[in-house]
């Protein structure tokens, strides 16, 4: 049996970041999200996000109740570096593998994202992942048409500084428009 877990999101500017572990051999998927709140802020330059990742992971593993020696393997992105050191100290190294994942995690991770995204309002580009800079173009349009979206935004990234005004990224830190 093997786990693998993936996140989604983090390279975009709406939303959380989904992460989400599959069961190859019975399809069995769960996810959580990491909030937007994370990416904005002092959360995001305190690096917040890397705790609140390595507390989904393991409370997902723990919820999917780990098989004795059943492998795990997990993306090798920066946001879940604090979620494999903890799962190699509880369940050891020898079960632990850092990889890319690319096929059932990978796609039911992405699809929840996808997920979260339309339930804030928001429907992405079919070709998001191929096209990265335009969607991120597509995204800040869709912010920039109605002030109180901000707050979907992950605006703790310092290239956004270029896009948005001070009054913008200060909005999506409150959690809601300032007057």
């Amino acid at each position: 049996m093997t786990i693998q877990i993936d996140d989604a999101g983090v390279g975009d500017l709406l939303h959380g970041v989904v992460v989400g572990a599959y069961r190859v051999e019975t399809g069995e998927f769960r996810y959580d999200m990491i909030d937007v709140k994370f990416f904005q802020a002092s959360k995001f330059h305190r690096k917040a996000y890397l705790v609140r990742a390595s507390e989904i992971v393991m409370q997902i593993v723990d919820r999917m109740r780990l098989h004795e020696n059943e492998a795990i393997q997990i993306c090798s992105s920066f946001v879940l570096e604090k979620a494999v050191r903890d799962l190699e100290e509880r369940y050891g190294k020898e079960r632990v593998t850092v990889t890319k994942i690319t096929d059932g995690a990978q796609h039911f991770v992405e699809t929840a994202y996808l997920d979260e995204l339309r339930n804030l309002g928001y429907e992405p580009l079919p070709e998001r992942e191929e096209k990265r800079a335009r969607s991120f173009f597509h995204m800040l349009r869709w912010l920039k048409k109605d002030p109180r979206r901000f707050r979907h935004a992950k605006t703790g990234w310092p290239h956004l500084r270029g896009y948005l005004k001070p009054r913008e990224l200060g909005r999506s830190s409150q959690g809601h428009p300032r007057g």
